[in-house]
């Protein structure tokens, strides 16, 4: 590469030149014969953030000279992983940079592996939110993420024999060049204190809130830039710091150690993502968490209106705010705290303001995940949030009672303050009656909502509750992540379809080209090698990429059923060597997961998935037709290796309890077949492919619904009916996946037999004859070609684009996206 450093140069490949040149020389002081991996890596990372923020500047100044409506989306989480391919990506400039890359001899990929993946989040709700930033500035839409700047992600995973061992995974501790800070924007965050009930002049409550303690929010700025690069938006993610260094009271009375402990206290706000809760202090710091983000997001939001606009009554037309699930269901009584206190503003103005601005997405069927808070805790740490919530709730339930006079039951029910046990506040009450808008997040878990969960409110405000299902954007888990099935599709229909998914449709016109349908395979083929290395390069074991890749990556819990997979192992394994019935087909069955820190029971399926591991693996009468891998530490980078690699993706919750999933419609996206039950968007996938190009199996909801009653299911007559489950019990009271530690499954598998909640024995014997027509028909390589690709053409509908389009004209009240292109 030629370092020239004048800045009259012609073209592209000659200005990126140069501004990598200029990064080496300038920003990191160095010959190009000096530099590292790590070196090229912050060179091409400096070189591509100006052109981000040249565009970030010039979408910014767009909007605010077209008066266009902003989207603000309130997360707690934000799953983005590595933020620079997706760039180079979407500005594209990705092959100009690799070409100059191989000029130095560089694989452009050893670079981009320099970046850490920035682990904001636990799983599908934290890589949802990303997905829709990427599709909102691919749209033109001005939409903006707003969530904290945790120093420690989610946890790093290691396995220490079979056991998950948590280590902290501190993502920023090395310098990352694609975060802009913004101190000069800081904000100051109010805690604590007491309300004071003072009245005014003519005699009306005033009640003011005294002696708070004040924490100090620095905003990060990450740009993120839509496929195209027109517009470029960013996510805001706020940092916990004391409102002075030290506080300089304690600091002048001699008391240096109280001070640093009071400072590092303010800053443990935002130092790790979910606290543990188990105990009160977490608890504490957890509401503090969510707070912080309101109040920091609110007061920038704010902050630029009211810069814009004199009239307050523009708030709903120029600002939406997306609540992601009840985390930030705060933000109703801290917008009114704002707009009542701050602003003057009367209060039945400000709460209509308020509900017109605020949106609510909700993304649990379990009660238990429905969150609520101690009214005791928020009156300690937000006393005047408190009191809000009791108006908010007092003139609620006056209005509710009035449509339904002397129904009090009704009321009980709908109350934003659960009485029963202690006082809690139901946030996700406090979200719907504070909102214009809640929406689930696929046709079956909104039709829960209205049927079940939410069916009084449904009742009370008909039309509120609506749906929005689930996307994934296309850039990420298909265009970067699997080249050769991209490239193929580029090849075969041109490149529309990368932000027109639909186009996706035209493919069906090609399930009879068989020479088309081999090159499809090759390129399967190509992503399961490179699968296969990466379980090489991580577990040591060996795989063929002839075999059938049958792989379930998600988080580890009880509903999601990873241990009904597990038992379907055990049991072929059981065939193959007590009876002598092998697979006509090699099969890889592949886990990848983190399991809760205090999760018990996800713990110990991880250790069982390993000890079925070394049970399967070291045994020669598998004769290499079936292994058994754990890919550690799942993330968004593995995750873009394993889901271009796989045949069959496990989507096996029990019916009723996933909201929707993304991870099934990033695998079909793939061209994996999905074995699942009709459960969260399964349920729509299946419409769009076609039932005879997926394996379903299990109880439906309703089926679900009556077991569940009283007296309904006996797990210990089912065992004792299947002969495949008794020989599997037997075979774990005898120890024979745990030869090494006898007894260690005892608790898991007495579960099963005198609880199974998530009724993984009622669905075991059509789960296990829908695995056998699975490997049936993998063994007929065309039909499962045809199949795949008929899976791949049918996504169209599960792009993240058209779902943030939804959201745009349904409830952001936003038609024109185009406007800041």
């Amino acid at each position: 590469m030629s370092c020239r450093l004048d800045e009259h140069l012609l073209n592209e490949s000659e200005a990126l030149q140069t501004s990598l040149c200029r990064h080496m020389r300038y920003s990191l002081g160095k010959n190009l014969d000096k530099l590292s991996n790590r070196d090229l890596y912050l060179a091409l990372t400096l070189s591509l953030r100006d052109r981000l923020l040249d565009r970030m500047l010039r979408t910014s100044s767009k909007v605010k000279k077209e008066g266009a409506k902003r989207v603000y989306y309130l997360s707690l989480e934000f799953l983005i992983g590595r933020s620079l391919g997706n760039n180079l990506y979407n500005l594209g400039v990705f092959d100009t940079y690799r070409e100059i890359f191989e000029e130095l001899g560089v694989d452009l990929q050893e670079i981009r592996d320099q970046e850490r993946d920035a682990a904001l989040g636990n799983g599908g709700l934290g890589r949802l939110a990303a997905c829709f930033l990427d599709s909102m500035a691919t749209l033109g839409i001005p939409g903006y993420g707003y969530g904290l700047h945790y120093d420690y992600g989610l946890f790093q995973q290691e396995i220490q024999d079979g056991y998950q061992k948590e280590r902290p995974d501190h993502w920023a501790s090395e310098w990352t060049p694609l975060q802009v800070e913004r101190s000069d924007e800081a904000c100051l965050v109010p805690v604590y204190g007491r309300i004071e009930h003072a009245r005014t002049r003519d005699g009306e409550y005033n009640p003011m809130w005294m002696d708070w303690k004040v924490i100090k929010g620095v905003p990060y700025d990450i740009p993120v830039a839509g496929y195209g690069g027109e517009t470029v938006n960013y996510l805001r993610l706020y940092s916990a710091r004391p409102s002075t260094e030290f506080d300089i009271e304690i600091f002048n009375t001699g008391d240096y150690f109280r001070a640093v402990e009071q400072k590092m206290a303010t800053e443990t706000i935002s130092r790790v993502l979910y606290p543990n809760d188990t105990v009160d202090s977490g608890k504490e710091l957890r509401l503090l968490q969510e707070y912080f983000l309101v109040a920091c997001s609110l007061r920038d939001i704010l902050t630029t209106f009211f810069s814009e606009y004199d009239d307050p009554t523009l708030l709903p037309d120029k600002v939406a705010i997306q609540l992601n699930d009840t985390h930030p269901a705060l933000a109703v009584a801290e917008l009114m705290r704002l707009l009542v206190d701050e602003h003057g503003i009367e209060w039945d103005q400000a709460w209509d303001l308020t509900r017109n601005t605020l949106a609510y997405t909700n993304h649990t069927l379990l009660p238990e995940a429905l969150e609520t808070w101690s009214v005791s805790l928020l009156e300690k740490v937000l006393p005047r949030h408190m009191q809000l919530i009791f108006e908010i709730n007092h003139r609620f339930l006056q209005e509710t009672a009035a449509l339904h006079p002397g129904d009090d039951e009704l009321l009980e029910r709908l109350s934003l303050i659960d009485e029963n046990g202690g006082k809690q506040v139901r946030m996700a009450h406090l979200a719907i009656v504070g909102s214009h808008s809640v929406n689930g997040v696929s046709a079956l878990h909104t039709d829960l909502l209205k049927q079940f969960v939410f069916r009084d409110f449904h009742k009370l405000y008909p039309g509120r509750i609506n749906n929005k299902t689930n996307g994934v954007t296309p850039r990420r888990w298909l265009l970067k992540a699997n080249p050769e099935l991209s490239g193929l599709i580029t090849e075969a229909l041109g490149d529309q379809w990368i932000t027109d998914l639909d186009r996706l449709q035209e493919l069906r016109s090609l399930t009879g080209d068989k020479p088309f349908l081999e090159r499809f395979l090759q390129a399967k083929t190509a992503r399961k090698a490179h699968l296969a290395e990466v379980i090489r390069e991580r577990t040591g074991i060996q795989v063929v990429p002839e075999a059938l890749f049958d792989i379930q990556a998600k988080r580890i819990h009880e509903y999601k059923r990873q241990l009904l997979n597990v038992l379907f192992v055990m049991h072929t394994y059981l065939r193959m060597v007590d009876h002598g019935e092998f697979p006509t087909e090699p099969r890889v069955s592949i886990f990848a997961g983190k399991a809760a820190p205090g999760y018990r029971a996800a713990k110990q399926l991880i250790k069982l998935v390993h000890c079925v591991a070394d049970t399967v693996n070291r045994d020669p009468r598998t004769r290499g037709l079936l292994k058994v891998v754990f890919l550690p530490d799942y993330s968004v980078s593995l995750a873009e290796s394993i889901i271009p690699g796989a045949d069959l993706s496990e989507q096996i919750s029990t019916a009723g309890f996933e909201a929707s999933g993304t991870g099934n419609m990033k695998f079909a996206l793939n061209g994996a077949m999905t074995i699942g039950t009709l459960d969260g968007a399964n349920v729509e996938m299946c419409e769009a492919v076609g039932e005879d190009n997926m394996y379903i199996f299990g109880l439906t909801t309703e089926q679900v619904h009556e077991l569940h009653r009283p007296g309904a299911y006996a797990p210990w007559a089912r065992i004792a009916e299947n002969p495949a489950l008794t020989e599997l019990f037997r075979a774990v009271d005898e120890n024979r996946f745990s030869k090494e530690s006898p007894g260690v499954f005892t608790d898991l598998f007495n579960e099963l037999r005198h609880q199974d909640r998530y009724l993984l024995l009622a669905d075991f014997e059509d789960y296990v004859q829908t695995q056998r027509r699975v490997m049936e028909e993998f063994g007929d390589k065309e039909l499962w070609a045809r199949k795949t690709l008929l899976n791949v053409a049918g996504m169209g509908f599960f792009s993240s684009d058209r779902t943030i389009s939804q959201y745009a004209k349904e409830i952001w009240g936003i038609n024109n996206f185009s406007s800041v292109q």
